[in-house]
């Protein structure tokens, strides 16, 4: 069992997600930075698809009420098994009873808690991922939580140090796809998107990350009526400023979708104020 002592600003349960449901208006859901997710994972013996905790920003304190092992990973942050320091990306040993502190992320955003045996609260439509926009799943975490964790399935990795790469920065170049909405869309706009630097807004969330920068005007007037959505697609509300979809997206819109990013990840780590900028494939 876990015991939330501080929750912090929004931490959630978060698996890999409920794939499969998107004709019912359901989305995947699931860690923003799937990678980090299934990195701790691994590290403390758990299958990748085992569900953690997704700790945004400011951290949180947990207390284990049995022994057990814990990996931090993501966003880099200071942790503390009860008084002793710990490192991330290794397995940490936790004594029956004993806090665990994570700080605050030193850099990027988020950063995900395994434990041995997962976190193993109910699932919804095969998986225990929150999904804030829909409110499938548990609700984000609130002190005095306590979480059930599972059976203990394998050992914890034999390492003393998992190199993860650089920390997040802050910038990030995110290939696009034009399409499926683009000739909505001016050629100016299509140059501003490929050719000009955008800003994360504070107002991001798991829903989709907002941008602030050059406007992209529209060559059509009017509204589209309500069509698919998917993980990565760029959206242009009325106001021009494009909108980068994330794993809590809705699953229909009504604005148009100028492009469609490969791969979001980078931007579960992006701060606010971070800068963005697109590339084609042939660029």
């Amino acid at each position: 069992m876990i015991e939330v002592l501080r929750a912090g600003a929004l931490t959630t349960v978060q698996d890999l997600g409920r794939p499969g449901y998107a004709h019912l208006g359901v989305p995947r859901s699931g860690a923003l930075d799937r990678p980090a997710l299934t990195l701790a994972n691994r590290l403390v013996g758990n299958p990748e698809q085992a569900a953690g905790l997704e700790i945004t920003l400011t951290g949180c304190v947990l207390r284990c009420t049995v022994a057990s092992t814990v990996a931090v990973t993501g966003a880099p942050a200071r942790v503390w098994i009860g008084d002793r320091p710990g490192d991330c990306g290794r397995p940490l040993a936790v004594p029956a009873g004993a806090q665990v502190q994570i700080g605050p992320a030193e850099t990027g955003l988020r950063s995900y808690l395994a434990v041995a045996g997962g976190v193993a609260v109910e699932p919804v439509l095969g998986s225990r991922a929150t999904d804030t926009l829909s409110g499938l799943g548990p609700a984000p975490l609130r002190d005095g939580d306590r979480l059930p964790l599972g059976p203990v399935t394998g050992a914890p990795a034999p390492v003393d140090f998992t190199p993860t790469g650089p920390p997040p920065g802050d910038r990030i170049r995110l290939r696009v796809h034009l399409g499926p909405r683009h000739d909505w869309f001016t050629a100016t706009a299509i140059d501003r998107l490929l050719r000009t630097a955008y800003t994360v807004s504070p107002v991001s969330n798991r829903v989709g990350a907002r941008l602030t920068g050059a406007t992209l005007p529209r060559a059509v007037a009017g509204e589209l009526p309500s069509e698919g959505l998917v993980l990565g697609a760029v959206q242009v509300p009325a106001d021009g400023q494009p909108l980068i979809f994330l794993a809590d997206h809705p699953t229909t819109g009504g604005y148009p979708v100028i492009a469609v990013v490969d791969d979001p990840t980078p931007l579960a780590q992006a701060r606010p104020g971070t800068i963005v900028r697109f590339h084609g494939p042939q660029r």
